[in-house]
């Protein structure tokens, strides 16, 4: 019966399969390279060397006389390399990195006078160092810590062996067992690897026994069963833990072995490591909707890399396992939606933002800081202005106009220009801008005044003028305090009847300029000049106005009659 053997580089061992009597030789190789600059092995395909080629077609007369087909010509041939790269000078060295530190081979001199065939790549064994500090296998001269010996005689990758031993509680060691079979071992899934979900869990549950896959590779499963049970003899681990773990809790676990491949969700199925290499998944894979992901399994792709097998957690989760090195910044910020301040607070694991939320600040002295500089951005619209301090706020500033100092300037460049001086004192801690609705500012700008002259305001400009009859009318001084003019009273004809002298404020004496009013409120005079006015046009406007309005009086002379 013809048989079809589809080997890798065993086919350059000294393992025999019988009945091989014909090679066909692609001339090429999936070889291990790893990135000192990513920290990731990636495998990539090369072509062989004629030493490779010779050890694969002795396979064609391991048992009987054969051949061997090579898919190359001669003369390509001759020009191949006569051996590849070793293989020190290709991988990640954190393992051979222990190694050497456990022997007292600390740093690069000590590495320097050891006699190696090939020496290992400083910059790839210092790379590997990095991963044992961060890893804690190492102390800050470079010795092997505790933790590091005990990473040692698991006889695994580092990251896996801290993986075993960093695990709290015995089911999670147990679930760590399983989790360093099933990356030491070939996947339990068949398939293109391009084809297959990241998701261990899923792994996890079919080594358990708790789930099913039609893709599930019945051998490799068995491989990894005694692949762990090997790893929790070593680890001290019950074995009749094995399979009674939480599987959801894979990526708690896996986040020690990679801390630094903690991979955050930039969108789905896009993803940004703690390293800063970016990461994908298809968007159809179940992890590429959670927020965080431990990539264990990686193409070591620089720019982007595919993540192969991994794990999702959460925040909280992330917290809980890397809680010293987690950063925790707050923001005061201003809502646009709310239109109000907020407080963003992030969780940080250094550039990568874990999660943030937002809510409303406690006061204090910052929020208090940022609601007046709030006040500075928007304008002096943003303070509750009633009609009473919008009055007042216009008398200053026509005083000011008439004779400068000591009234204060209360324009708006000024007032905002000092919000410190005036308004924080009357403020408070607030939290946000409906506190500001709480301020009285006709008291707060009312204690500016100057002493002793701000006890005659209502002398210099008064808020109202009182008439012949006794009552009050409002002065405007709105358009006298941007000089625009004169200050503004607007009043009934009747109601200054018996008036003589056309009233005047200010230190100047200024006359008001008077608005005079119809019976039905419309303007029928507007004058600075009172008593010209009675003397002049009030006979033309007199006899208009009652024969309009023949109920109301309207005296010949003014002057001599009040409204009644």
């Amino acid at each position: 019966r013809r048989r079809v053997v589809l080997a890798t580089d065993i086919a350059e061992t000294s393992l025999t399969v019988a009945g091989v009597r014909i090679v066909v030789d692609a001339g090429e190789a999936r070889v291990p390279r790893f990135d000192p600059r990513t920290g990731m092995t990636r495998l990539t395909t090369v072509t062989t060397s004629r030493a490779s080629a010779e050890q694969r077609s002795g396979r064609a007369g391991r048992t009987e006389p054969g051949v061997a087909y090579r898919l190359w010509s001669k003369g390509e041939h001759q020009t191949r390399r006569q051996h590849l790269e070793a293989e020190i000078t290709q991988v990640d060295l954190a393992g051979l990195a222990l190694e050497l530190a456990l022997w007292g081979a600390v740093d690069d001199d000590a590495v320097a006078r050891l006699t190696f065939p090939d020496p290992p790549p400083r910059r790839a064994l210092g790379h590997g160092r990095q991963l044992l500090h961060l890893l804690g296998a190492l102390d800050a001269e470079g010795r092997v810590t505790p933790t590091g010996r005990a990473m040692a005689k698991l006889g695994l990758h580092p990251r896996l062996a801290h993986m075993i031993t960093r695990a709290v509680g015995d089911r999670d060691r147990a679930l760590a067992c399983t989790l360093a079979a099933l990356l030491d071992e070939r996947d339990v899934l068949r398939g293109r690897p391009d084809d297959l979900h990241a998701d261990l869990v899923l792994r996890v549950g079919l080594v358990d026994g708790h789930l099913s896959d039609d893709r599930t590779d019945r051998r490799a499963v068995e491989g990894v069963r005694q692949r762990r049970r090997d790893l929790a003899r070593r680890a001290g681990v019950d074995p009749d833990l094995l399979g009674r773990g939480d599987a959801e809790r894979a990526g708690v676990v896996l986040l020690a072995a990679y801390p630094d491949r903690l991979a955050v969700r930039r969108q789905p199925g896009q993803f940004q490591m703690l390293s800063g290499t970016a990461a994908w998944l298809p968007r159809t894979d179940p992890l590429a909707d959670d927020a965080f992901v431990v990539a264990a399994d990686v193409d070591g792709d620089r720019k982007r890399t595919r993540i192969r097998r991994g794990a999702a957690l959460t925040a909280d989760d992330v917290v809980a396992a890397l809680g010293d090195q987690v950063q925790v910044r707050r923001q005061l910020v201003w809502d646009r939606d709310r239109d109000d301040l907020v407080e963003r607070t992030e969780r940080r694991l250094g550039g990568v933002v874990l999660d943030q939320r937002v809510g409303r600040p406690e006061p204090s002295a910052a929020t208090t800081a940022a609601v007046l500089e709030r006040v500075r951005t928007v304008g002096l619209g943003a303070l509750p202005w009633t009609p009473t301090a919008s009055a007042l706020r216009a008398r200053v500033r026509y005083l000011h106009r008439q004779a400068g100092v000591p009234w204060p300037d209360w324009s708006d460049r000024a007032l905002l220009t000092s919000l410190d001086d005036w308004l924080a004192p009357f403020v408070g801690p607030v939290r946000g801008v409906a506190d500001l609705e709480h301020i009285d500012l006709t008291t707060v700008l009312r204690s500016q005044l100057p002493w002793p002259q701000g006890a005659h305001l209502d002398e210099f400009a008064p808020a109202q003028l009182t008439l012949p009859g006794g009552r009050n009318t409002p002065i405007d001084y709105t358009a006298a305090a941007e000089g625009e003019g004169p200050p503004t009273v607007s009043v009934r004809v009747q109601q200054v009847f018996g008036l003589d002298e056309h009233p005047r404020v200010g230190p100047n004496r200024e006359p008001l300029l008077l608005v005079l009013l119809s019976p039905a409120d419309r303007p029928v005079q507007i004058t600075a000049d009172l008593p010209g006015f009675w003397d002049g046009s009030w006979a033309q406007v007199r006899a208009e106005m009652a024969g309009r309005y023949p109920k109301h009086a309207w005296p010949i002379d003014p002057r001599r009659r009040s409204d009644p």
